[in-house]
C-alpha cells in the first residue's frame, strides 16, 4: 500500500510554489529539456540608479516651473505697486496745482475742462451732422440763460416775471430760424412789448407802493433780458440757416472760445497788470495779449481751412470776434458787479452759470453775421 501511494505522489504535478522555486517539495532539482537548470551568473546586472542631482533635474521640473511662476508674479506685483505709487503721486501733484489755480482764479480747472469738452462735443455733433439739430441746442441755452438772468435780477430786488420771459424767448428764438429774417425784428418788438406790458399790469395788480422810478426800471430791465439773451441767440440761428452757415457758427464760437482760453492761460501764467480793476480785477493785459494771439491764429486757420477764405479775411474775422467777446465779457462782469454776485448761478461746476460761458459768445453773433454777408462770395448784397 505504501508503494502505491508513493507512485501516485510521483505522478502528481508540481505545485506552483515548487515550480516557482525550481525545486519540488522533496528538494529534487528540476531537470528537463524544456526547463534547463537556472544559472544566476547568466542574469545581466541591474543598471545603476540615477544620481540625486539628476533626479532633481528630471523629476522636479514642475517645482521649478512653480518657482519661476511665483517669481514672475512677484515682479508683476512690484511693477504694479510702483505704477500705482507714480499715479498717486501725479494725482496729488495735479490736485495741488488745481487748488493753487482755484485759489488764484476761483475756478476748478479739471471740472471746467470736462464740462467744456462735453459742451463742445454736443455743439460739434449738432453742427456737423444736421444743422437743424443746433436749433434745440440754442433754444435750451437761451431759455436757461433767460432763467438765470431773471433769477439774478430778482435776487437783487428787481421785478422780472420769469414765465412771460420764457414764453417770449421761445417765440423769438424759433422765429429766427423758421421764419424770414425780417420777422425776427418784428418778434423782437413783440417780445419786448409783451414782457413790459406784463410787468406794468402785474405792478398795477400788486399795488405794493413801488416808486415810479423802480417800476420804470423793472420794465426796462425786462425788455433788456429779451434783447440780451434770446435775440442774440436768434441772430446765431439766422446765420445758421444761411448757405454754409453752420461753418460760420462753428467758426465764430471757436474763435470766442480760443480767445477766452488764451486769455485764461496767459493771464494765469504771466498776468501782472489788471486790465479793468473796477470791473473785473482778475482780467489782465497779459491775458488780453494771449486772447489776441489765440483769436487771430484761430481766425486765420478757420478762414483758410474751413471757410475757404483768404487769410486776411480770417484776420479781420478773428479781431472782430475778439473785440465783441471782450466787450461782452466785460459787460457781463459789470452787470454781475452791479448785482453784487460772482456768478449768474452754480449749475456748471468750474464755470458758474451758463451765461458766464455765453457772455463772450452772444455778442459775437452780430459781427459774425455781418462778416458772413460781407465775405461770402455767393451772397449778393
Amino acid at each position: 500500500m505504501s508503494d502505491e501511494t508513493r507512485d501516485a505522489d510521483d505522478d502528481k504535478p508540481f505545485a506552483r510554489r515548487d515550480a516557482h522555486h525550481g525545486t519540488p517539495s522533496e528538494g529534487v532539482p528540476l531537470v528537463d529539456a524544456a526547463f534547463p537548470t537556472f544559472d544566476s551568473a547568466e542574469v545581466p546586472p541591474r543598471p545603476p540608479l540615477p544620481a540625486p542631482a539628476d533626479r532633481v533635474a528630471v523629476g522636479d521640473i514642475s517645482s521649478l516651473d512653480t518657482a519661476d511662476h511665483n517669481a514672475i508674479r512677484e515682479q508683476w506685483r512690484a511693477a504694479r505697486d510702483e505704477l500705482g505709487s507714480h499715479v498717486s503721486h501725479a494725482r496729488d501733484q495735479l490736485d495741488q496745482a488745481n487748488e493753487r489755480i482755484k485759489e488764484r482764479t476761483g475756478r476748478d480747472l479739471i471740472l471746467a475742462t470736462v464740462i467744456g469738452l462735453a459742451f463742445g462735443a454736443a455743439l460739434l455733433g449738432s453742427l456737423l451732422f444736421l444743422k437743424v439739430l443746433f436749433v434745440p441746442f440754442a433754444l435750451a441755452a437761451a431759455l436757461l440763460g433767460v432763467y438765470e438772468l431773471s433769477r439774478a435780477l430778482r435776487g437783487s430786488g428787481r421785478r422780472v416775471d420769469v414765465v412771460p420771459q420764457l414764453i417770449a424767448a421761445t417765440f423769438l428764438v424759433l422765429s429766427a430760424y423758421f421764419a424770414e429774417p425780417w420777422l425776427c425784428w418784428v418778434m423782437l418788438f413783440v417780445s419786448v412789448a409783451f414782457v413790459i406790458v406784463w410787468r406794468l399790469i402785474a405792478q398795477m395788480v400788486e399795488k405794493d407802493g413801488r416808486t415810479y422810478g423802480d417800476v420804470l426800471a423793472d420794465a426796462v430791465i425786462s425788455g433788456f433780458v429779451q434783447v440780451y439773451v434770446p435775440f442774440l441767440a436768434g441772430i446765431a440761428l439766422i446765420l445758421l440757416k444761411q448757405e454754409g452757415g453752420e461753418w460760420w457758427v462753428l467758426s465764430f464760437i471757436a474763435i470766442a472760445v480760443a480767445a477766452d482760453t488764451g486769455a485764461y492761460a496767459a493771464g494765469l501764467a504771466f498776468g501782472r497788470h489788471p486790465m479793468a480793476p473796477k470791473i473785473s480785477p482778475k482780467k489782465t493785459w497779459e491775458g488780453f495779449g494771449g486772447a489776441v494771439a489765440a483769436s487771430i491764429a484761430a481766425g486765420v486757420l478757420l478762414a483758410i481751412f474751413l471757410l475757404e477764405l483768404p487769410w486776411w479775411c480770417g484776420l479781420v474775422f478773428g479781431v472782430s470776434i475778439l473785440l465783441s467777446a471782450t466787450l461782452g465779457d466785460l459787460g457781463e462782469s459789470m452787470l454781475k458787479r452791479d448785482l453784487g454776485i460772482k456768478d449768474m448761478s452754480s449749475w456748471l461746476p468750474g464755470h458758474g452759470g451758463l451765461l458766464d460761458r455765453l457772455d463772450s459768445i452772444l455778442p459775437s453773433t452780430i459781427p459774425a453775421l455781418c462778416l458772413y454777408f460781407l465775405f461770402s462770395p455767393w451772397v449778393a448784397l
